[in-house]
C-alpha cells in the first residue's frame, strides 16, 4: 500500500491556486483539470454548469458512490466605473471587505485581455484623509486601481474594460520549510488537488473500486449550487471534500482530517459520520470531529435539491478561511489517507 505523494500534492495545489477562478469564470481551471485526468487515461464529461465530472468504473456498478470538490473562488465583479477611472466591485462568494484590502488583482475582459490593480480603500492615504482608520470597509468606500494610466470612464472603457468583468485575488501562494502552505483559495483547491492525487494512485495501484466511484469537480459551490446535479440515480454515498473551519471553539487544526458532525444545513449522515471516524481511527490517521456553524457544502446543496443519498463531508484544516488561508502537509496527507480508505471500503446500504 503506498498513499498520495504529499509533496506532489502540495505541488499541484501551487499550480491550481495560480489558476484564477472565481465563480462564474471557471473555464481556464477545469480545462487543466481535464488535461490532468486526460493524462491518466480517466474518462470525463463536462456538465452544462460548467463542472467536472470524472467516472472510475467499480465492481459493483449498481450502487455507486460521488465525491466531489470545487474549483471556483472567491472574487468580485465590476460593478462600476467611477469617474475618477477607478472600478466599484461586487463581491462574488461570502466574504468581507476588509479581507481584501490591499490585495493585487487581476481584472478580465470579455474579450480576455487582462490588466492588473490593487483593490484599495479609496480614503487610504493617512497624509490626506483623516478617518482613513475609521472609514467603514464597504463597496462605497473601496475600489480598485488600475495600473493603467486612467483618468476617466472613457479610459477604462478604452482599454476594453467594463461592467461585468471578472476580478480574481493574488492567491500570494507560499510553502515554508515547517510544512506550512500560505494561499488564497486553499478553499477548496487544497481538496481538488488531494481528489486528484487520489485518482492517480488509484490508477497506479489498478486498485478496483468496490463501486463505481464519481468524482465531481464542482464550479460554483461558493455561490451555493455547485454539487447539487448530475448525480446518478445509482448513487448512494455522496462525500463533499471541502476545507474544515478553524476558529474559537472549533476542534479542528491545521494538522488533522476534520469530519463535519454539522454545519448550517444540519448535522451530516449519522452512519457515514461514525464509519468515516472508524476508518481514521483503525488506519492511525489523525482526525476531529468539529461543527462549521456558518458552513453549507455541495452534499447540503444535493440534499437541499432533494437527492436521497447519504451525505458526508471531510476535509482538510484552513485557518483564516475566506481571508488569508493557510494549512499544512499534515492536514493534506491525513485527508489523503482518510480518502483513500474510504473509496476501497464497503457502503452502508
Amino acid at each position: 500500500m503506498a498513499y498520495p505523494n504529499t509533496d506532489e500534492t502540495v505541488s499541484l495545489l501551487k499550480e491550481l491556486v495560480s489558476i484564477p477562478s472565481p465563480s462564474g469564470n471557471t473555464n481556464e481551471v477545469i480545462t487543466y483539470v481535464e488535461n490532468y485526468l486526460k493524462e491518466l487515461q480517466v474518462e470525463t464529461k463536462r456538465n452544462r454548469k460548467g463542472g467536472l465530472i470524472a467516472t472510475l468504473p467499480g465492481k459493483d456498478q449498481q450502487s455507486h458512490r460521488m465525491l466531489t470538490a470545487h474549483v471556483d473562488t472567491l472574487g468580485a465583479i465590476v460593478k462600476e466605473i467611477k469617474p475618477s477611472g477607478r472600478l466599484k466591485l461586487d463581491l462574488i462568494g461570502g466574504f468581507k471587505y476588509n479581507s481584501i484590502e490591499g490585495e493585487y488583482c487581476e481584472i478580465e475582459t470579455s474579450s480576455g485581455k487582462k490588466f492588473t490593480g490593487t483593490i484599495l480603500m479609496h480614503q487610504t492615504s493617512v497624509h490626506v484623509y483623516k478617518d482613513a482608520g475609521k472609514a467603514e470597509r464597504n463597496q462605497d468606500n473601496m475600489e480598485v486601481r488600475l495600473d493603467e494610466k486612467v483618468h476617466s470612464v472613457e479610459d477604462v472603457r478604452a482599454l476594453g474594460i467594463e461592467v461585468g468583468d471578472f476580478v480574481s485575488f493574488d492567491p500570494r501562494v507560499q510553502t515554508t520549510p515547517s510544512g506550512y502552505i500560505k494561499s488564497r483559495h486553499l478553499d477548496d483547491k487544497a481538496s481538488v488537488a488531494i481528489l486528484l492525487q487520489l485518482i492517480k494512485q488509484i490508477k497506479a495501484e489498478n486498485i478496483e473500486l468496490p463501486y463505481t466511484t464519481h468524482f465531481l469537480i464542482s464550479n460554483n459551490e461558493e455561490i451555493g449550487y455547485g454539487g447539487n446535479s448530475n448525480i446518478t440515480p445509482e448513487t448512494v454515498e455522496y462525500l463533499a471534500v471541502d476545507m474544515g473551519a478553524m476558529g474559537d471553539g472549533q476542534s479542528t487544526d491545521e494538522y488533522t482530517v476534520s469530519i463535519c458532525v454539522k454545519d448550517a444545513s444540519g448535522p451530516y449522515h449519522y452512519e457515514l459520520r461514525k464509519r468515516l471516524t472508524q476508518l481514521a481511527i483503525d488506519n492511525e490517521i489523525g482526525y476531529k470531529l468539529d461543527i462549521y456553524p456558518f458552513y453549507g457544502s455541495d452534499a447540503s446543496a444535493a440534499i437541499r435539491s432533494g437527492h436521497d443519498i447519504i451525505h458526508g463531508l471531510i476535509g482538510p484544516g484552513i485557518d483564516s478561511s475566506h481571508a488569508f488561508e493557510r494549512t499544512h502537509k499534515d492536514s493534506i496527507e491525513n485527508t489523503a489517507k482518510l480518502l483513500y480508505h474510504y473509496v476501497q471500503s464497503e457502503m452502508i446500504l
